[in-house]
């Protein structure tokens, strides 16, 4: 997999939620813990859908914990 255009903050977010591991996160967001790992690796670029799933768990914004080096 090449290196995604879109960054995060994932990891950060889930130490600042009671340290959260990959696969809790994984969990409530109905993927796999590699899916996260691609993901907070910016080696995959998540879905629409992933990514509103991904901040309805920490209760933010998409711009929050996405940004976009396009």
């Amino acid at each position: 997999m090449g290196k995604s255009l879109v960054s995060n903050n994932i990891r950060k977010l889930r130490f600042n939620h009671d340290e959260m591991t990959q696969q809790q996160l994984a969990d409530k967001v109905g993927v796999t813990r590699q899916t996260i790992v691609a993901i907070e690796n910016e080696k995959y670029s998540p879905t629409l859908e992933l990514a509103f799933r991904i901040a309805r768990v920490f209760d933010l914004p998409l711009e929050e914990i996405f940004s976009f080096q396009g």
